[in-house]
């Protein structure tokens, strides 16, 4: 078989390998098999392009190659609460990738450059230069290094628009003039420029989206990166990755109930009280409980749901929380979990954490599958999640989450939240939840709480 129809049959079984991949990765009873399949993918990609007959020096191939690996392999073993981070710094890294190559395509091919060739390769810059900077803004947020409130000023979102709008203004001028070299540069910077500008605004709460979104924005890039270099494989995956990531984070939005333009220049999340809150006395108290007591209340149990969110990933609570399970579900009590779509820092984080526990899939349910149970349940253990149990989410019209579904654990018969303090959440509001008579806040590390809960319920069982 000639190379080139081997490069060929090549890269369309690593495309097979991809859109099953993503077929895969929508359920987690195949999600291993869906990872190991796009990896597979890529591998044959690489391979596939190393066989091409143009590449003059593989030594420097070879280079980068053991250089990326130094750095990825630490990166690689991160803690399960850092690979919302992780996931944003891979964007950066691929995003610079393709405006480190769309520039140097251009100064290779300038100033004869066709208007449709001109066309995308701006696109794929401007694309690649903001998500390049956007993804490492939102690396800072997700691992607390920059503030976690929007941080805003009057006519912000009019100077972040104007600013992208005159990079498309350049590259109009640019796919007229493409012998105008000197313009190229400002198609770079503006857009790094507002990567930065584009992500300050945006709170932690919103930082799930965000990074579904600019996953979307790297795959559209390489997609244009694909038609640059004349690569039906990356304009393939690049347009896999930029569908998937657009439908995921429209997905996510729906599950807020809120817009892209309101995730993207709402400034959501900074701190504020309810209207709920500000109707209220100033001082409200609340009932707690002992490990003791929460042990005697859960034995006593027919149904309990369990609800996981950030807290739980940052306390690494989900083994303790798969030996509470045990020792729950030993005593011939019912165990189900309530998964919001927006709980944790990213898409699927809580169903990730509390798979790597060994907890069965079939205990996880989804929002929509729970909170029609939660009337005949006993008791809705809360670990970590806060604005996803609001229940001013259904009936402050002045909340800033006003509207967002949310589950339904206030409609249990107890309702028990463990928790570090009366912090709020990533909105930046109270949750009413905590001060209704049926709630008992377990404070503390989840981790050491939810071992506490177990060891009380070892003992009462010797």
């Amino acid at each position: 078989m000639p190379t080139e129809h081997l490069i060929e049959a090549t890269y369309l079984i690593a495309t097979a390998l991809f859109i099953l991949s993503l077929k895969w990765l929508g359920s987690p009873t195949t999600a291993r098999r869906g990872v190991f399949a796009g990896e597979i993918g890529m591998l044959l990609a690489v391979g596939g392009t190393l066989m091409y007959q143009g590449i003059v020096e593989y030594k420097w191939i070879a280079i980068a190659l053991v250089l990326g690996s130094i750095i990825g392999v630490p990166l690689g073993k991160v803690a399960m609460t850092a690979v919302p981070q992780r996931t944003a710094l891979s964007h950066a890294f691929g995003a610079l990738c393709v405006t480190l190559v769309g520039t140097a395509e251009y100064y290779l091919r300038a100033p004869d450059v066709p208007p449709f060739m001109m066309g995308v390769l701006s696109m794929e810059v401007i694309l690649g230069s903001l998500t390049f900077t956007g993804s490492l803004m939102a690396a800072g947020k997700l691992q607390e290094i920059l503030p976690q409130r929007p941080i805003t000023y009057k006519g912000q979102n009019v100077v972040n628009l104007g600013l992208l709008a005159l990079a498309v203004v350049v590259a109009a001028a640019l796919v007229r003039h493409p012998e105008k070299m000197q313009l190229f540069p400002v198609i770079v910077g503006i857009p790094l420029v507002f990567g930065v500008m584009m992500i300050i605004p945006i709170g932690g709460a919103d930082m799930p989206t965000v990074i579904s979104l600019l996953n979307s924005y790297a795959g559209l890039s390489a997609a244009a990166m694909g038609f640059v270099l004349q690569s039906k494989l990356l304009i393939i995956a690049g347009a896999l990755d930029g569908a998937s990531g657009f439908i995921l984070s429209v997905n996510m939005s729906k599950a807020m109930n809120r817009s892209f333009t309101n995730v993207l220049f709402g400034a959501f999340g900074q701190e504020q009280a309810s209207g709920a809150a500000l109707g209220s006395e100033q001082a409200r108290s609340v009932r707690s409980a002992t490990p003791e007591e929460a042990a005697a209340i859960l034995a006593a149990a027919n149904k309990v749901v369990i609800v996981p969110g950030y807290g739980m990933a940052v306390a690494q609570a989900q083994h303790k929380v798969r030996e509470l399970y045990d020792a729950l579900t030993k005593r011939g009590i019912d165990v189900r979990f309530g998964i919001h779509p927006v709980a944790g820092r990213m898409p699927g984080h809580m169903n990730v954490l509390l798979a790597e526990a060994d907890i069965p899939y079939d205990k996880l349910l989804d929002m929509d599958e729970i909170n029609g149970e939660f009337p005949q349940t006993d008791v809705a253990l809360i670990i970590g999640a806060n604005d996803v149990t609001n229940p001013a989410a259904r009936s402050d019209h002045a909340s800033p989450i006003f509207g967002m579904p949310i589950l339904d654990v206030d409609k249990a018969r107890t309702v028990m939240v463990i928790k570090r303090s009366m912090g709020a959440g990533f909105a930046g509001i109270e949750n009413p939840l905590y001060y209704l008579d049926k709630t008992l806040m377990l404070f503390g590390d989840a981790k050491n709480f939810a071992g506490a809960i177990v060891r009380e319920l070892a003992g009462g069982r010797e």
